[in-house]
């Protein structure tokens, strides 16, 4: 694949752009200058740095980001920023190949709710991530207003009614971890659905972290608001 190519694919602008980023010296391939945006390089496990800065060929983006509190999970965010302007440009300008999408968060968190948040351009991924047929375990850390007692976790494992649905919801798994602490796990992908339950169940959400998804751990490396490419072993633990 040609330079120019392989930096276009990695959302480095328009084809016009990254060949002029290729002459102008900005761009070198393993570790060497390379001023001929045709060169034609291998582009799997390619090394390369632009403007300085390193990277990796990636065919496909699998990014995990820990979400701070106060961030929007949308690009046309209304009072709060997006997450999106915690990525580089080069992962939120990738661009849209054969009806896939440009990276997008697959599911959202509100602003205040904190936690593991994954983001791809794989349709296939996202669809099978967010799809409710296919039942994907999320956990989520809650720290509720009131103390949590016994009652309360027997209707949350048995089911509450929302109101926009008169089915019984319910939680795939649910222990008390403190006095004020839940750790609560659903396979449903509902609007608010942690604190519409736990308000249904007679208590009120004040903090709420999204611990796991899948078999897949929020790194504890990553701060608020940090990002990173998953790695294989990390995508094999959200395969069905």
């Amino acid at each position: 694949m040609q330079l120019q190519q392989i930096l276009f694919s990695q959302g480095f602008g328009t084809r016009r752009v990254c060949i002029g980023l290729v002459e102008q010296g900005l761009v070198a391939v393993n570790g060497s200058p390379c001023i001929d945006p045709f060169t034609e390089f291998e582009p799997h496990g390619l090394q390369f740095t632009v403007q300085g800065r390193a990277w990796s060929y990636h065919e496909k983006a699998y990014v995990v980001l820990h979400k701070p509190a106060g961030y929007e999970c949308s690009q046309k965010p209304g009072a709060w920023p997006s997450i999106y302007t915690l990525l580089p440009a080069p992962i939120r300008q990738r661009p849209q190949r054969q009806g896939q999408p440009g990276v997008q968060a697959i599911g959202r968190l509100d602003q205040d709710t904190t936690g593991l948040l994954l983001l791809s351009d794989d349709g296939a991924f996202i669809h099978r991530m967010a799809s409710p047929k296919r039942h994907v375990p999320k956990v989520y850390e809650v720290t509720t207003r009131h103390p949590v007692d016994a009652a309360m976790l027997v209707r949350l494992l048995e089911g509450v009614v929302l109101e926009d649905d008169p089915r019984p919801v319910r939680a795939a798994a649910c222990e008390q971890t403190n006095e004020r602490g839940l750790r609560l796990t659903l396979t449903e992908g509902k609007y608010h659905q942690v604190k519409r339950m736990v308000a249904a169940a007679g208590n009120r959400v004040d903090q709420l972290h999204r611990s796991r998804i899948g078999g897949l751990e929020l790194p504890p490396e990553l701060r608020p608001g940090e990002w990173r490419w998953l790695e294989p072993a990390e995508l094999a633990l959200l395969s069905p």
